[in-house]
């Protein structure tokens, strides 16, 4: 009876070692599988931009059956160009000129092939001009083809149009993204009867930068300079635990 009564106690405290390894076990694994379970959103942002700087360019193009009146037609055309911008109001010492370049133009036979005889000579020079005053560059880029008229030939391109501030807008907006990320994910946790915990991972997305009012997005994210007034939208995908 005694032997019997000796391993009670030794098999009591057995059992009760299992039933507490197994609560500790269970509550291991629920808070496992708590942790386990995240919930996945995308949070977005939106801001509107104006340039604040902007470019304009083109080319002084002379096409002449010699180099040397191609090379001189050019320099006659550059001042008149100098002056319309002087009125505009760009000194010369504001208008920036790239290397001139020239290139012979051979005559095309009946059967579309060149016949190696030169027929003209081309002279271009390239130039710059840039203005926190996105408007006159704005301004100057539609009326600068009016030079026609005084016998230059000014190939314009399309004005640029840029933000100097994107830098700290993109930390700002992204800042943004991830707020409204998290605002979405407590909206879904309250819905579902669940606590929002902690961000598990976040992840940037790429910048769109648009004309005002366009709907146009690129996985590859989008950098307008086209236009002086932009949006930019900055997207945010975060996971976060719920309990």
């Amino acid at each position: 009876m005694n032997n019997k009564n000796n391993l009670i106690v030794p098999f009591l405290i057995l059992g009760l070692s299992i039933i507490i390894g197994v609560f500790i076990f269970v509550s291991a694994w629920k808070s496992n599988q708590s942790a386990n379970q995240t919930i996945t959103v995308t949070g977005s942002a939106k801001k509107e931009i104006v340039s604040d700087l902007g470019f304009l360019r083109g080319t002084l193009m002379v096409q002449a059956a010699s180099p040397e009146y191609a090379f001189r037609e050019l320099n006659r055309q550059k001042p008149v160009l100098l002056n319309y911008l002087k009125n505009k109001g760009f000194p010369s010492d504001k208008v920036e000129f790239f290397t001139m370049n020239n290139y012979p133009v051979y005559e095309i036979g009946s059967q579309g092939y060149s016949t190696g005889r030169i027929i003209a000579y081309v002279y271009n020079q390239r130039m710059q001009i840039s203005s926190e005053d996105v408007n006159k560059i704005k301004e100057i880029s539609l009326d600068i083809a009016s030079l026609v008229e005084q016998g230059i030939n000014f190939n314009v391109e399309m004005p640029e149009y840029h933000y100097t501030k994107l830098a700290e807008l993109k930390i700002e907006i992204q800042a943004e993204a991830a707020k409204d990320a998290m605002v979405r994910a407590q909206k879904i946790a309250e819905a579902t009867g669940r606590d929002l915990g902690p961000m598990r991972t976040a992840r940037m997305g790429v910048l769109q930068i648009t004309p005002k009012f366009s709907n146009v997005i690129s996985d590859y994210g989008i950098n307008d300079l086209s236009s002086i007034e932009k949006e930019i939208i900055g997207v945010v995908n975060a996971s976060f635990e719920i309990e």
